[in-house]
């Protein structure tokens, strides 16, 4: 059964401000990683063909844009194969790259975060709104 979202107005504005995180820190890792691999730190003069990690970091903006809250769920799972990356990468690669993989894992953390907050607080509003019904 699909459920139509609630209209803007009818949202609080911690579920706006979760959203409006989420978005902006997805948009960070997003930069974060293009710049990481072609400009900043790049394995290779020129660039790095790992500056494509970012493509699938795109797939969910979307989906938080209209949030959806499927889209959500997938992103707090997803964003864990990202911060690992940043771990490994953190530990292993001389500096400057460690500092830009420790970033991806602040990122990594701000985006879930974001996203099982606003997960929550989503039900929640839901859960209140069927008991007033």
């Amino acid at each position: 059964m699909h459920t139509v979202p609630p209209s803007p107005s009818a949202v609080p504005a911690h579920v706006h401000q979760t959203q409006a995180v989420a978005v902006a820190g997805l948009l960070t890792l997003i930069a974060l990683c293009l710049a990481w691999e072609l400009w900043l730190a790049p394995l290779r003069p020129g660039g790095s063909w790992l500056a494509l990690k970012a493509l699938p970091l795109a797939l969910p903006l979307a989906g938080l844009l209209k949030r959806r809250m499927y889209t959500y769920r997938w992103l707090s799972l997803m964003i864990w194969l990202y911060c690992t990356e940043g771990l490994v990468r953190a530990t292993s690669d001389a500096a400057p790259s460690s500092y830009y993989a420790w970033a991806e894992v602040l990122l990594c953390l701000l985006v879930f975060t974001a996203c099982t907050l606003h997960i929550r607080l989503r039900l929640r509003t839901a859960r209140v709104a069927q008991t007033q019904v």
